[in-house]
């Protein structure tokens, strides 16, 4: 592994432009994610890694510092302008898949398209090009209890990317799922990794973050060391 080289940054200054996430001086993390890396954050219980994970993902504000997101200043934004951001520019994994039980596959991805206040017609369009991408086209118009585990995560992540987001935040993305399954769902994430989708994992498994071309490990709510991968 070789260690990673932050860019100096000064209050005031806006980030260049292949900047796609840059916090400074955020709870003492100091961190900067080009666009299309593909990076892992971890570290222990009470590391901060959730903490990191809510502000990136503008579900929590900083007390301190800067938080700059696809050149957007996003830590001094309101709620309502947070919630925009949120629907916007990032697409949300988690392990739990958080579904409606109730929708099929198609309704589900659609959801985030909703909010948007898309029209009917193009939310089915991009919500079933969604599906198609992660491989369940053939299971639009299946609930999440008749799907495997495998593939309601797949859904998941569908509906994470049906919005183009800047970032895809993924927490224990396989956390729930078997290892053969869990590896599959990797391989879907360096596929959309290829195609040029920045990724931010989250996970205290190594062998999760191994798939990652970069590993930030956060001890104490700081960050103890930023690598990058050879592959």
């Amino acid at each position: 592994m070789t260690a990673t080289q932050v860019i100096p940054f000064r209050t005031g200054e806006t980030p260049s432009p292949d900047i796609v996430i840059l916090t400074h001086r955020l709870t003492r993390v100091d961190i900067q994610i080009r666009k299309n890396e593909y990076v892992a954050c971890m570290g222990p219980s009470g590391s901060g890694k959730s903490t990191l994970m809510n502000l990136i993902g503008c579900l929590d504000t900083p007390t301190a510092g800067e938080y700059w997101l696809n050149s957007q200043k996003v830590s001094d934004l309101t709620d309502d302008e947070l919630a925009r951001i949120r629907n916007k520019e990032i697409g949300f994994v988690f392990q739990t898949f958080n579904l409606l039980p109730r929708a099929d596959s198609l309704h589900n991805v659609e959801l985030p398209l909703i909010y948007a206040g898309l029209g009917a017609k193009e939310r089915r369009q991009r919500a079933a090009r969604a599906l198609e991408r992660v491989g369940l086209g053939d299971r639009m118009d299946h609930r999440p209890n008749e799907l495997s585990g495998g593939q309601r995560q797949r859904v998941a992540i569908a509906r994470a990317l049906v919005n183009e987001p800047s970032i895809l935040l993924a927490d224990e993305p396989t956390g729930n799922l078997d290892s053969a399954t869990g590896n599959e769902i990797m391989a879907l994430f360096q596929e959309l990794h290829d195609a040029g989708q920045t990724i931010v994992l989250v996970t205290h498994e190594h062998d999760i973050a191994a798939h990652a071309r970069r590993q930030i490990h956060l001890l104490d709510g700081k960050v103890e060391r930023d690598e990058r991968t050879e592959r």
